[in-house]
């Protein structure tokens, strides 16, 4: 039972009945006549099996975008129903406007909308759409939860798809070069062409010059289906925020345009993710809707608040082939991290893969570093250059073992590491 706002009213008019005969019956009777009215309207109210609720399907959308959920709801019984609906999600996904007055004539319906904003990714879920159908003079009301099942899938916001167009375009232009002077791993034979002043004499078909009446030489172009394999950490360096972004969130951005990419320039992407145990595998076999299957698979990703086992992440690489690859790993470039736990497993991977370490930097340590206007800024300055300075370290640690870094804020991270990729390609390093 729920009682309206018009039972305490009702009551505080009874203090003129008081006035005029104060005394205790008088008292106890004008409650009993409240009490009496209110029970008698909660009996008379419709029942909440008079409603049919019905939820339509949500299906997906991205973090931060706006959706809505849609609720039909039926009037199965021979009176007028008037009552207040309350569609509940939990708070993450981002519900208002949530409460609705219909009233429906016996067989009418109506369509009730929920605007949504998801506010994380993964799977957003109702709680519950409670009922309230009033009596005829509005003092009582019968009141239920009802379960109407209903989520919405929240993907990563691909916020660096405007990335996508410009660096397209670049791909187009390296494959449509007539000829891309590199040799070895990377290029593949295009055709052959008459000899030009600056050529590579390397590059010179003997055999095809023999039978032409002109020096004869091979062209090449990028070579295709090269392998891509994204190495996503989950460990606790990525639940780290960087202007308020966990870093975690930053590195799917950058994986998503790379990914993207990758699959348009005719190469295979595959993915893995984890932390102290893998999470996550995708292989795309050159999918073209990769993508979208990379945005489902990290909604459900979250940071783990536990090292990285790297020889696990590791082995979940070499155990996607063989084949030379180029392996990226989005992990923070953390000192004390990568010392630990990646440089053992660093000279496997080199050996048999081009290896690229992607980071997200914290642009704060760069204004630290800057500010000397006071002493505490000073002291502050002083420690963000001791840790910058044991980043720069770090990076050229890796660089001495073979791995290229792409150290970039959570803006710049994404083009800055599909621009590292189309480098990779056009000199034929892949």
């Amino acid at each position: 039972m729920a009682i309206s706002g018009r039972v305490p009213l009702l009551l505080l008019a009874g203090l003129v009945a008081v006035l005029l005969r104060p005394s205790a019956s008088t008292v106890l009777l004008w409650l009993l006549v409240v009490t009496t009215l209110t029970l008698l309207d909660w009996l008379v109210a419709p029942r909440p099996a008079a409603l049919s609720l019905e939820r339509r399907p949500v299906g997906a959308t991205r973090l931060g975008y706006p959706t809505e959920t849609l609720i039909v709801v039926r009037n199965t019984s021979r009176r007028r129903v008037r009552a207040l609906l309350r569609d509940a999600w939990q708070p993450s996904a981002g519900a208002s406007d949530n409460r609705h007055r219909v009233s429906l004539a016996p067989g009418d319906r109506a369509v009730l909308r929920t605007p949504l904003l998801p506010r994380r990714r993964g799977d957003l879920r109702a709680t519950g759409v409670t009922v309230r159908l009033p009596g005829p003079l509005r003092l009582a009301a019968r009141q239920r939860t009802l379960v109407v099942p209903g989520s919405v899938r929240s993907l990563p916001p691909f916020e660096s798809r405007k990335h996508l167009p410009s660096r397209l375009a670049r791909l187009r232009e390296l494959d449509g070069r007539s000829a891309v002077r590199v040799r070895g791993q990377g290029t593949e034979f295009d055709s052959l062409r008459e000899y030009v002043r600056g050529d590579d004499v390397r590059s010179i078909d003997w055999r095809a010059s023999a039978r032409n009446r002109n020096v004869v030489v091979r062209t090449w172009q990028p070579e295709r289906d090269r392998r891509v394999v994204l190495v996503l950490d989950t460990s606790r360096t990525s639940a780290g925020r960087v202007d308020d972004v966990p870093r975690l969130d930053s590195a799917m951005d950058a994986a998503l345009l790379l990914a993207a990419l990758v699959a348009r320039a005719g190469d295979r992407v595959d993915v893995v993710a984890g932390d102290r145990r893998v999470r996550a595998r995708v292989r795309s076999a050159g999918a073209r809707d990769i993508v979208a299957r990379l945005q489902d698979t990290m909604a459900d990703l979250e940071p783990v608040i536990a090292e990285a086992d790297w020889d696990s992440l590791a082995g979940a690489v070499q155990a996607m082939g063989r084949q030379r690859a180029l392996v990226v790993l989005l992990t923070p470039l953390e000192p004390s991290a990568i010392e630990e736990g990646l440089l053992t497993v660093l000279p496997a991977l080199t050996r048999h893969h081009r290896v690229v370490l992607a980071s997200v930097k914290d642009p704060a340590l760069d204004r630290l570093a800057a500010a000397r206007g006071s002493i505490d800024e000073v002291y502050d300055a002083a420690a963000a250059e001791q840790v910058l300075a044991r980043r720069r370290r770090t990076a050229e640690l890796l660089a001495a073992l073979g791995v290229d870094v792409v150290d970039a804020d959570a803006e710049q991270l994404p083009p800055a590491l599909a621009d590292h990729y189309l480098h990779l390609k056009a000199q034929g390093l892949l």
